[in-house]
């Protein structure tokens, strides 16, 4: 009966999402579309996407969920009118927060001898 929808930002959604906003964005989804969707680069930017665009709300039912992650996030890219910029400091921010909860939480995740050395460094 039901399709089978992502109702968070799926990683798949990324390289999708690379033409939707200017250069500097472009940059940001080239870096993150070729991490593993385990590095916390990917995860961190699959936190800003549910952030920006309401994932935690989504329902399995809803017209949203029905029409897929992709058109949904390309219309929250639409709808955002702040600058690229600002949607790089929500990356920023959710990359922040990832590392503030990896810090606490042992998690196993590729990249994880990058992230030990950049706190040594």
């Amino acid at each position: 009966m039901y399709t089978d929808n992502d109702i968070l930002f799926s990683p798949e959604t990324i390289p999708h999402i690379r033409n939707s906003r200017g250069p500097e964005w472009k940059q940001l989804i080239d870096r993150v579309d070729c991490l593993p969707q385990d590095h916390i680069e990917s995860l961190a930017f699959s936190l800003s996407m549910i952030r920006l665009n309401g994932c935690m709300e989504c329902e399995t039912d809803s017209y949203r969920a029905m029409r897929g992650c992709t058109p949904c996030v390309l219309q929250g890219l639409r709808r955002f009118k702040g600058p690229d910029t600002k949607l790089i400091e929500m990356y920023d921010l959710a990359l922040e927060d990832m590392r503030g909860y990896m810090a606490t939480h042992k998690l196993h995740l590729t990249g994880e001898q990058e992230i030990t050395h950049a706190r040594a460094a």
